[in-house]
């Protein structure tokens, strides 16, 4: 009697999920949330932030579900997870937050179509928590780097301390990028 071997599958989790440029030698990451106003504020200040240093820096988003107020965010953060899966994280992480208000387990699944994902298992998935691991590493990492709040900003691992706004992420970028060219070696001459 054949034995089924059942397929293992590799879950690529939200710390190696970058846009901008992958090879940038500064890293802005974000801890937050899908439901909270002021994330969704800082998302269209990152959209910025990567124009103004295109080619320069690249961007990381990690959960940080506050559940005890917003109840929809593990699953919204789920949602964008299983998004990954199929290389469309950053078109549902976008429309997660142009819907923040109406987040639930239904309205997740629209908006999986709406993002280009194809997948007949997507709601199965939320339903049964598959990623649900990746966003609760993600939470945990965000508590060991003593994040409180969202949002919550680092700059090549630095938290920025302050509101997150255009003018004080910019200065801490600026600031990263001269320590990055301090850092990098003369070049010898010939």
């Amino acid at each position: 009697m054949a034995m089924k071997v059942k397929e293992v599958v590799e879950i690529i989790p939200p710390k190696d999920i970058f846009v901008g440029n992958p090879d940038a030698t500064v890293t802005l990451m974000e801890f937050g949330e899908y439901e909270s106003e002021e994330c969704a504020k800082a998302n269209e200040v990152v959209k910025k932030l990567l124009e103004e240093f295109e080619g320069k820096i690249r961007f990381q988003f990690r959960h940080f579900p506050m559940t005890r107020i917003h109840q929809r965010s593990m699953k919204a953060g789920e949602a964008s997870v299983a998004a990954s899966q199929v290389g469309k994280f950053w078109e549902m992480h976008n429309i997660l937050f142009d819907n923040r208000r109406q987040l639930g387990t239904t309205s997740l699944k629209l908006y999986s179509r709406e993002a280009g994902i194809s997948n007949k298992h997507f709601l199965e998935e939320l339903i049964n928590s598959t990623y649900g691991w990746q966003v609760r590493n993600d939470l945990n990492e965000g508590i060991e780097k003593g994040v409180r709040d969202v949002p919550t900003f680092f700059v090549n691992g630095e938290m920025v301390i302050g509101k997150a706004s255009f003018e004080n992420l910019s200065k801490d970028i600026n600031a990263a990028l001269k320590k990055v060219k301090k850092k990098a070696p003369l070049k010898q001459r010939a």
